[in-house]
């Protein structure tokens, strides 16, 4: 099974984030732009929280509040749960499921390495089931 450092190596590193002092309108700009689900949210370089659309969802749309007026600070998620670059897919499948997350920082440390979602861990354990397939039919080929 990868490791989150091969996912990262796959998807690549790039992780977009804002500042807590920023309105919500202004991350959901840059989500849209970016066409991304999740950004995390660094104050003095460091992650503090993360900002999904299910933030967005529940705590303005439901609660008929404005992304313009709002900051980010008072809808993000401040329990920033994450994995280690060394940690499996399996692991962090696991984590988002229990957590009911769909988005996890790679952390080394107070190092952020880059932000998987569910879909990039899916797409990985596919791409390793057809490796391993690939194997298999050769394997019997021969």
């Amino acid at each position: 099974m990868p490791s989150m450092l091969q996912v990262l190596a796959s998807k690549g590193s790039q992780v977009w984030s804002i500042s807590p002092d920023a309105t919500v309108f202004a991350g959901l700009t840059l989500m849209a732009d970016k066409n991304i689900g999740a950004l995390l949210i660094l104050e003095n370089d460091r992650p503090v929280g993360i900002m999904s659309e299910r933030d967005y969802a529940r705590k303005i749309i439901l609660e008929g509040r404005s992304s313009r007026d709002t900051k980010v600070r008072s809808i993000m998620t401040t329990r920033l749960v994450s994995v280690h670059p060394s940690d499996s897919v399996e692991h962090a499948m696991a984590l988002m499921t229990r957590e009911h997350i769909r988005h996890l920082p790679v952390m080394d440390g107070d190092s952020v390495l880059g932000l998987v979602s569910f879909g990039d861990l899916v797409k990985a354990m596919i791409n390793q089931q057809q490796f391993t397939i690939e194997q298999l039919e050769r394997y019997i080929a021969t």
